[in-house]
């Protein structure tokens, strides 16, 4: 870090640095922020997951196979038929809002996740 500059601006002290140092800090601030959501426990996605979220025809299938789980054991989690979850999957069936909550739930990840996601689908 270099040098940084007091001045008084109408009675108040500030503190002058240079924007790219600023910029610096606050960088340093956002990942001490992201690692103590981390260590609070927060999960993280390894990036080849996140790459293959943008890129699959099916993001629940992603999950599910990120997450280690057959289709049965999945469906059998969300409390559906395995024939249901296969065509939500592969596209052949819109799930309701409460099927893609329950679904959601089973994954561990937010319903805001899996319709954003859906959403992408569609463009």
């Amino acid at each position: 870090m270099g040098d940084f500059r007091k001045t008084v601006i109408d009675g108040e002290a500030y503190v002058l640095v240079p924007e790219e140092e600023f910029e610096d800090l606050m960088d340093i601030i956002a990942a001490e922020q992201t690692l103590a959501r981390i260590r609070a426990g927060e999960e993280t996605w390894p990036a080849e997951l996140v790459y293959e979220l943008w890129e699959t025809d099916s993001r629940i299938r992603t999950l599910r196979t990120y997450r280690g789980l057959t289709i049965d054991k999945l469906a059998e989690q969300a409390g559906l038929s395995s024939e249901v979850l296969s065509g939500v999957e592969a596209g052949a069936q819109d799930p309701s809002t409460e099927e893609l909550q329950r679904i959601a739930k089973a994954l561990r990840v937010d319903l805001d996740d899996l319709v954003v996601m859906a959403e992408v689908d569609h463009q």
